[in-house]
C-alpha cells in the first residue's frame, strides 16, 4: 500500500478509509450531465471560473498594447540610427 500511495500521491489512509457509497455521492454531486436534446453536447462538469473572463480579456488586451508600444519604440530607435 505504501508503494501505491507513493506512486498515486494519495495517503494510505485514503485507501483504508475508502467508502464506495461516499465516493459515488461526491461524483454524482460534482458533475452534471445534460440531455442530448437538439444534438446538444454532454458536459462532464459545470465550469464556473473563479475570475471574471471579461477582466482577463481586458488584461490580455492591455498587455498586447504595451508590447506593441515597446516594439514600435524599438523600431523607431533602429530607424533613427540609420
Amino acid at each position: 500500500m505504501q508503494q501505491i500511495s507513493a506512486v498515486l500521491k494519495i495517503p494510505v489512509e485514503a485507501f483504508r478509509n475508502f467508502d464506495e457509497e461516499q465516493a459515488v455521492n461526491v461524483i454524482a454531486n460534482t458533475y452534471s450531465f445534460q440531455d442530448f436534446k437538439d444534438n446538444a453536447v454532454a458536459s462532464g462538469f459545470t465550469f464556473q471560473p473563479s475570475f471574471n473572463p471579461v477582466d482577463k480579456m481586458v488584461e490580455l488586451y492591455e498587455r498586447m498594447l504595451q508590447q506593441q508600444k515597446e516594439m514600435i519604440d524599438k523600431l523607431e530607435k533602429l530607424i533613427e540610427k540609420k
